[in-house]
């Protein structure tokens, strides 16, 4: 799952994210870019709903990455 946040999102919002997701046992990694920054959730990610997650300030997008089969 990928988490995009806003440019406008302050620093934290994405600690809000992260702690967040460590407390439910799920890996992070966040990259940081020009323009974005953007959080990869490791784990089993069917647990989580992208529209809780959209709900958080500061988050633009959530993307699941579907399991291979």
């Amino acid at each position: 799952m990928l988490i995009i946040m806003k440019k406008s999102a302050d620093e934290s919002a994405q600690v809000h994210i992260k702690e967040y997701l460590i407390n439910r046992n799920f890996d992070i990694h966040q990259s940081t870019g020009a323009n974005r920054v953007i959080i990869g959730v490791i784990g089993d990610t069917e647990k989580l709903e992208p529209a809780d997650l959209e709900a958080m300030p500061g988050v633009l997008q959530v993307i699941r990455i579907n399991k291979e089969e």
